[in-house]
């Protein structure tokens, strides 16, 4: 799939309560992120290269440079102007004279036709005479949509101070809707379900949410422009025979930490039994049960250098107990355990009798077919640090997928041991009732709290990215939530099983059991915050909704 390249404008103005950004609703018809709040952008026209004939204030060389390209960075200034006059009627241009253009400017009569692709951007300038001043725009970032989505896009991010005597408006086609906020005001939308908003628009948000002014706003963003968005393939072995990791592949992250020089050492692919060293004094062992839920088997990790802990020992699995013993001598001190599924807490009996090792964790919750044998010698709660011979580990409370789910970070090295609460290559299984949506969303919220660098899941490679990776689940989840809401709005009364079919369509109908489930969760979240209500087997929108 092609990664088009993208521009994106952040307009911004001072009120009187202070700093505003302007956010257009995408139309629900969209291939794309239907629904969602964004920023005024979209695709590079290569028109836009015409327009450096009416460019003032900063040359292509310099905007280029500040961009980590070789050329063409004003392109990306000149199609973020022109798409946002196109969808947000706000252009930011001077007359002949210097000035700013108003509403009541005649350029506003070529709005649709541009918006049609009838004009250039380079055609309206040489009409009415009119100069764009990229000195007023300044870079604020760069993102790449990771692979998945129906469409992909090589975004770069800028922000300007709205011109004073112009109105934003939709375009009606494209965008549906218009609004000023806060960006503390954005976020809280999106938190509370009431705004869809994507990853990069949040990111965006909480950069802008540090400043009170524009003019604050401007001075950073001319100041600290981003890092270049890793774009290089990385070498790794797969199989035994050298790749190219393309960035957003499930190994890039953990090949970019283990192998920063780029020799194509780290290995592509996890294998069952083969210990991997990713951090100082943490090895990754992972065991044999593949599935459809564990991925390539569930990690085991072993902190320390002369005497270990080991962290989620998983199934009771012999031949895997045998390798974790081998790989520490049985020097095992203590035993710590994200929760109590099947895949995760079995293998502490064996352990626990062949080394006598403390054992730290949750119980099973009473009722829940999860594992009974697990039996605790301490039980940690949300703060608590155990010590360890690689470190110190913070215990975090993280419910959802359970509820009693454990995440533990490893201070010194700022490495979260995700267990099953963050997962790699798909979402987590939120199953009622003691799977809780809402419990998920907010601990996945207070994640972002935490000064984390790596992710170490229960399933999958390391990951970077920690803030993007937890944004994309909450946001994956509002999403889908919006969606639920809305089928539930559409009916008078609908059962689980009707709401599942239609609000997961995107799904295939084998998984409608699964994702029955998920919908439950969702609607228990939407009933618990008065948006729906249950009579029997059916369910109904509340006038909340």
């Amino acid at each position: 799939m092609d990664i088009r390249p993208a521009a994106t404008l952040v307009l911004t103005k001072d009120t009187a309560n202070g700093l505003k950004v302007l956010l257009l609703q995408r139309t629900w018809e969209a291939v794309f992120m239907p629904g969602f709040f964004v920023f005024p952008g979209g695709s590079i026209d290569e028109q836009d290269i015409k327009g450096r004939a009416h460019a003032i204030g900063r040359g292509d060389t310099d905007i280029s440079q500040t961009m980590s390209l070789d050329e063409g960075g004003a392109d990306y200034m000149l199609a973020a102007v022109r798409e946002c006059f196109e969808e947000a009627g706000i252009l930011v241009a001077q007359d002949q004279d210097d000035r700013e253009v108003t509403t009541g400017h005649p350029v506003h009569q070529d709005r649709m036709a541009l918006f049609r692709g009838e004009l250039t951007l380079s055609e309206v300038c040489q009409r009415h005479k009119l100069t764009i001043p990229l000195d007023r725009l300044a870079y604020l970032g760069h993102w790449i949509t990771p692979p998945g989505p129906p469409r992909r896009f090589d975004t770069r991010f800028f922000v300007a101070v709205s011109p004073e005597n112009q109105l934003a408006s939709h375009d009606g086609v494209e965008t549906i809707d218009n609004v000023w906020l806060s960006p503390a005001e954005a976020l809280e939308d999106h938190r509370s379900g009431r705004r869809l908003l994507g990853l990069p628009t949040i990111r965006t948000l909480r950069v802008l949410s540090d400043f009170d002014t524009t003019g604050e706003v401007m001075r950073y963003a001319h100041a600290n422009p981003p890092e270049p968005y890793p774009s290089k393939s990385w070498p790794a072995l797969k199989k035994g025979r050298p790749v190219l990791l393309e960035p957003g592949a499930p190994a890039y992250d953990e090949a970019a930490k283990l192998d920063p020089e780029g020799e194509g050492s780290t290995h592509a692919e996890i294998v069952p039994g083969e210990p991997v060293e990713v951090a100082a004094g943490v090895v990754r062992l992972t065991a044999p049960n593949p599935g459809m839920m564990t991925g390539p088997g569930t990690n085991t990790y072993v902190l320390g250098h002369k005497r270990f802990t080991v962290l989620d020992p998983g199934p009771d699995n012999p031949a895997h107990i045998e390798r974790i013993l081998e790989l520490t001598g049985g020097a095992i001190d203590q035993v710590v355990v994200t929760h109590t599924h099947q895949d995760h807490s079995p293998g502490t009996v064996a352990l626990k009798a062949r080394t006598g090792c403390r054992v730290y964790g949750q119980p099973a919750p009473a009722g829940a077919a999860q594992d009974p044998t697990f039996a605790p010698d301490e039980e940690p709660v949300h703060g608590d640090v155990i010590k360890t011979d690689a470190g110190s580990l913070k215990v975090l409370h993280t419910p959802g997928h359970a509820s009693n789910h454990l995440c533990y970070l490893l201070l010194e090295q700022e490495l979260l041991f995700s267990g099953d609460h963050v997962m790699q290559g798909s979402t987590v299984v939120i199953n009622p009732p003691d799977g809780d949506m809402k419990a998920y969303l907010e601990s996945l919220y207070e994640l972002l709290d935490e000064p984390v660098r790596f992710i170490a899941p229960a399933h999958g490679f390391l990951m970077g990215h920690p803030e993007a990776v937890v944004d994309y689940l909450i946001t994956h989840r509002l999403a889908r939530e919006h969606k639920v809401a809305r089928v539930l709005k559409s009916q008078t009364r609908t059962t689980l099983k009707d709401l599942t079919a239609e609000a997961y369509d995107d799904v295939p109908g084998a998984l409608h059991g699964v994702a029955a489930r998920s919908a439950l969760a969702h609607l228990l979240k939407l009933e618990t915050e008065g948006r729906a209500a249950r009579e029997g087997e059916t369910w109904h929108a509340t006038s909340h909704t």
